[in-house]
């Protein structure tokens, strides 16, 4: 009963899948780009409505947003060549102290060795 439950499922998934696809070629939106900005007018044209009266059939309160107004941009303080430059100086000094390091390592490991065998 599992299995065929489990193969019910993807079954359902499957047409669901395949239904949005075919929606998406209906409506143009896997065509060209003017397909495209056609079926966006549209939707912008009955969202709004549609949604409308679902959340008045539920009962919930929706605030109303012009569509064309976008919501402006966030300011970040982020420089990426400062970001990259810091990087840069971060490889190189390590790569700087990297023979320095082996030889020091080298003979730590040597002294830890020689005190083994002793």
């Amino acid at each position: 009963t599992v299995a065929a439950f489990d193969s019910f499922r993807f079954v359902i998934k499957g047409s669901l899948a395949g239904a949005a696809v075919y929606m998406a070629y209906d409506q143009g939106l896997l065509g060209s780009g003017t397909q495209g900005a056609e079926a966006l007018k549209k939707a912008q044209a009955v969202l709004p409505p549609a949604i409308q009266e679902w959340t008045s059939y539920i009962g919930w309160e929706v605030r109303t947003v012009q569509m064309n107004t976008l919501p402006p941009t966030p300011k970040f303080d982020f420089s990426p060549s400062d970001s990259w430059n810091k990087g840069v100086q971060t490889v190189m000094s390590a790569l700087s102290v990297a023979p320095t390091r082996a030889c020091e390592y080298t003979v730590e490991g040597w002294k830890y060795v020689k005190d083994l065998v002793r």
